[in-house]
This record gives structure tokens, C-alpha cells and sequence, in this order.
């Protein structure tokens, strides 16, 4: 029986998506072919077809996956101390570089980014008049930020990357 979610399913789907992310890390999602993942995980292409519709829906699951983990770190997240949220952010960003790097890869049509936004704070700054702007803004910095740290291989520490961020958002 194949129900969605029983453990042998899982296992295949996570087979799956490790090989996915081991074989972007040298490919790109283009020249990666559901032959490829089949031979990495010893699985048979059914499996991979019951699981996804084709390479693309692969990534996108991937990637809502990666976004999942990434929004449930900040589901506690006090945003009234930035640097115990950054601190967080920088350190599970270097504990899953792979992950993260893989991530940036699947964000191929850049609304797809990293997005936490202080909504609270920005009342308490009343930044409203401009909110629209200040999110967009502040989001890809996050994101350039975070990309150019991953790129350069996650040299500076955490605490390091935290008042980065600090600086740039200047202490607000």
C-alpha cells in the first residue's frame, strides 16, 4: 500500500532528494535527469514518477522543504532582539551550507528568496507609509547578504555574519 506519508515512501523521497542536492552541487538543475537520480539512489523510475512529476517538481519540493525548515527556526523567534535572531539565522545557515547553497540554486525566478519580516518592529518604527518597500529592500539584502557569505564559504563565524547584519540595519 502506498500511502502518502508511510515510511517507505519517505525514504525514497529522501533518497531522492539527497541525491538531488548532491548532484546540484556540481549540475545544473537543467542537466540533471530523473536516469541520474535513479542509478545515485538504486531506486526504479516508478518510484521516482509516483513521488514527482518531472525533475522541476523535484526542485520545487525541495525547495518548499528548505523554506519549511527555514520559517519553523523563526516560529519563536524574538524580534525584538535582532541579534539573538540573526545569531540563530547565521548559525543554522553554517550548520546546512549545503542545504542553503542548494537552496539559492532552486530560487530560479528570484521571488523565491529567504523572507522573514519583523512586522512588529516595523509598527514600533511606524516604517507603514513605506512598508512595501522597506520589506523588499530589507529582504534582499538578507538575501544578498547570505548568498555572498555561502559563496565565499561561510569564512566569517555566525556571531560574525549577526553584526553584519546589525551594522547594516544600523542598530534599529
Amino acid at each position: 500500500m502506498n500511502v502518502k506519508n508511510n515510511k517507505r515512501r519517505r525514504e525514497s523521497q529522501e533518497k531522492i532528494e539527497r541525491a538531488f542536492i548532491e548532484r546540484l552541487q556540481t549540475h545544473e538543475i537543467k542537466d540533471i535527469t530523473v536516469s541520474d537520480l535513479i542509478k545515485m539512489t538504486e531506486l526504479n523510475r516508478s518510484t521516482f514518477y509516483a513521488n514527482y512529476v518531472d525533475i522541476f517538481d523535484l526542485a520545487d519540493k525541495t525547495r518548499e522543504k528548505l523554506e519549511n525548515e527555514f520559517s519553523s527556526l523563526f516560529a519563536d523567534y524574538d524580534y525584538f532582539n535582532e541579534r539573538t535572531g540573526a545569531l540563530k539565522m547565521f548559525k543554522h545557515i553554517k550548520e546546512n551550507e549545503i542545504f542553503y547553497k542548494t537552496y539559492f540554486k532552486l530560487c530560479y525566478d528570484e521571488k523565491f528568496l529567504i523572507s522573514i519580516y519583523d512586522s512588529k518592529r516595523a509598527e514600533k518604527e511606524q516604517l507603514n507609509n513605506n512598508l512595501k518597500y522597506h520589506i523588499e529592500f530589507f529582504r534582499n539584502g538578507l538575501n544578498a547578504i547570505i548568498k555572498l557569505w555561502l559563496a565565499g564559504g561561510c569564512q566569517e563565524s555566525p556571531e560574525e555574519m549577526a553584526e553584519v547584519l546589525k551594522a547594516e540595519y544600523r542598530g534599529r
